[in-house]
């Protein structure tokens, strides 16, 4: 595959996607979340069983490219953000736990990039931030993700003053998981991530995709849809195995990752 504006690599379970348009601040341009799809849903079919998501620059995203938006139409316009849902949603939908390794600023559109990962480490020095509410084009579509983190109240504090938040404030809210020294962004990020994804590869992708199932479902349909997921994952190889090793006081052996994973 020929990458213009990402770089993957992969080192054993790990798999890192990094934005590298830092001349463009990593905007995220029509082609740039083509790209970003792409290699999302090439790692997902990967033996890599945890992904970060970095960026090269001054910044780590700058959100949507204006340039992209500027006279354009009404089709052409609903496209654009149809295929940055599309983005957001593969970080959820692939099999992997994907954290986000901020180590500047991330706003609007890169705000919401962050959000959608399902864990997030920052450097003390990065920034968010919805900068719409400063200008005449609000953050509709990163208020889906963000106030999915913080909640009602500071989503809308940063929608609407446009204000930029620290790294300690964003977890302090629950934007992230952590604001650690720049010094230690890398080795914090691969902590979290070792620890997010230790034991059973199927568990987890099953994990990950309950967890989006249920999440915004009143609780009666929450319930059942996770009661049927915990059924049906009961009576798994892996789980079988655990619950076998757990009684016999041995360690588990679970399935390889690429045997036991789907990226649907």
């Amino acid at each position: 595959m020929t990458r213009l504006h990402t770089l993957v690599a992969i080192d054993g379970p790990v798999a890192t996607i990094t934005l590298n348009r830092p001349e463009k601040r990593n905007a995220l341009a029509l082609d740039v979340m083509q790209e970003l799809i792409d290699d999302l849903e090439a790692v997902a079919t990967s033996d890599a069983t945890g992904v970060i998501l970095a960026a090269n620059g001054p910044v780590f995203s700058a959100g949507h490219n204006f340039a992209d938006m500027a006279g354009v139409s009404l089709a052409d316009a609903r496209h654009l953000f149809e295929l940055c849902t599309r983005m957001m949603d593969t970080v959820q939908r692939i099999p992997q736990v994907v954290v986000a390794r901020v180590h500047a600023l991330a706003t609007a559109a890169g705000c919401q990039l962050v959000a959608s990962c399902d864990l997030a480490v920052a450097a003390r020095s990065a920034g968010f931030a919805l900068p719409g509410g400063k200008g005449g084009l609000f953050c509709h579509t990163p208020l889906v993700a963000v106030a999915r983190n913080v909640g009602r109240k500071r989503a809308m504090e940063m929608a609407l003053t446009g204000d930029t938040i620290t790294a300690e404030q964003a977890a302090d809210w629950g934007l992230i998981n952590a604001a650690v020294p720049d010094d230690r962004l890398e080795a914090a990020t691969l902590d979290l991530l070792a620890r997010a994804t230790r034991g059973s590869v199927l568990s987890k992708a099953m994990g990950k995709r309950g967890f989006y199932e249920q999440i915004d479902r009143p609780q009666e349909a929450a319930y059942r849809t996770a009661v049927e997921l915990m059924a049906t994952a009961a009576v798994s190889a892996d789980a079988q195995e655990g619950i076998a090793a757990f009684l016999a006081k041995r360690p588990a052996v679970f399935a390889a990752p690429r045997s036991t994973r789907s990226a649907d």
